[in-house]
């Protein structure tokens, strides 16, 4: 049995919004719960939040991060508080946290899924979820982090921490504590189905581009020039002005695509801030010596991308003979500043409705990254990374049997 409930709260008093949407969906699974998802806005206190949210969790375990958008079964919100509340009978879920993602990324993702694999005391974990911090020096190291513990056929899905587009500050809730610069690793383990979607629908638009120096997440010459010389070149601004606020907030339209072996799209880099000396400093590491190029997003393949990720795990359900009961969305901010809010980003929510059902509760975020399988796979097949403008789900399914 799996039972799952979403609230939101807009209450502009952060512990009362916290406690409203923790109420909304506790009453909603019978007023017990065995875990709780939160996602909130940095515009409320995010530890009143969570006090607020304590409140009505009591002991139960409460997991969640900071977001720049917040999504649920009724749609897109903004400045918000979202709660989901599951219980199940079939599930267990062991929590852990890293720190220091700032420092060293992969350090920070292994130590989480330590204490997971600890707590577990020798179950086996089916699915691992991570909430990480958005402004981490090598997201991509994270999730290596986590392989180094599980192994690299692990199914890691879960989306970097936001903070409503300022690129300051992302913080990531553990129990009753909150963090920044950490990793939040939850591993389910018992008798469930999971499927996974994962698209983005961005395309190519410029020649190959060849990486001629890069150190870790950042992108130091691109065809041995400066890096930031392609958005010079592009947006017809110096390198000066791009420096003077996070160039994410011009560039989420036209990130950097680079081949990978087996995946059906382009994987796509993120370019968050420009360098003192003009190097690109992406959200995740893109290797010395590959090829990219500037990919450009549309608002209607957007959408249809984020259906055939939806129809990819609703079918992954379908041949375990299960039926969807909660669904997990980590949909990436420049997405929804491509569609807009309030324009397509709810076209694009009501969707995934259509694919999973109208009753099936769904809690996610926009966020500043996204980790998933490559095309979506899971069993022996699947190898998670590091996403950017990605939409990335997961659902949980109850077999019939």
């Amino acid at each position: 049995m799996i039972k799952a409930n979403v609230g939101r709260s807009i209450k502009p008093d952060p512990k009362e919004a916290g406690k409203e949407a923790a109420e909304i969906a506790l009453k909603g699974v019978g007023g017990k719960a065995k875990i709780f998802f939160v996602f909130s806005t940095v515009a409320y206190d995010q530890e009143k939040m969570l006090e607020g949210v304590r409140s009505v969790a009591k002991d139960v375990p409460v997991v969640g991060c900071s977001s720049s958008g917040e999504i649920t079964t009724d749609g897109p919100g903004f400045r918000s508080v979202a709660v989901m509340a599951l219980d199940t009978d079939t599930i267990d879920f062991f929590i852990g946290v890293g720190k220091g993602t700032d420092k060293d990324s992969f350090a920070a993702g292994k130590e989480a899924a330590e204490e997971v694999k600890k707590k577990a005391e020798g179950r086996p974990i089916q699915l691992f979820m991570e909430f990480i911090d958005g402004l981490a020096e090598n997201g991509a190291a994270v999730v290596r982090g986590v392989q180094e513990v599980f192994g690299k056929n692990m199914v890691i899905m879960g989306g970097s921490a936001g903070d409503d587009f300022q690129f300051k500050k992302t913080f990531q809730y553990y129990n009753d504590q909150v963090f920044s610069n950490a990793v939040v690793g939850i591993g389910l383990s018992g008798k469930f189905a999971f499927g996974v979607g994962v698209r983005h629908g961005w395309e190519p638009i410029s020649l190959p581009l060849k990486i001629t120096k890069a150190e870790g997440a950042k992108i130091i010459e691109i065809d041995n020039r400066p890096a930031v010389s392609i958005y010079e070149d592009y947006f017809g601004k110096q390198a000066e002005e791009l420096k003077k606020e996070p160039i994410a907030r011009l560039a989420y339209t036209y990130p950097l695509g680079l081949l990978y072996p087996g995946a059906p799209e382009y994987l796509i880099r993120d370019v968050v801030f420009v360098g003192e000396k003009g190097e690109l400093i992406c959200a995740a590491e893109i290797p010395e010596g590959s090829e990219v190029r500037l990919m450009l997003g549309d608002p209607d393949k957007a959408i249809k991308a984020a259906r055939e990720a939806a129809e990819n795990a609703m079918n992954q359900l379908k041949e375990q003979g299960a039926k969807p009961k909660a669904v997990f969305v980590f949909d990436c901010m420049a997405r929804c500043k491509l569609l807009g809010q309030g324009i397509k980003t709810p076209e694009e929510c009501n969707t995934l409705r259509e694919v999973f059902g109208y009753d099936v509760p769904i809690i996610g975020f926009y966020t500043y990254g996204e980790q998933a399988p490559i095309a979506g796979k899971i069993g022996p097949d699947a190898f998670s990374v590091f996403h950017n403008e990605t939409m990335t789900l997961v659902a949980l399914g109850e077999r019939e049997d």
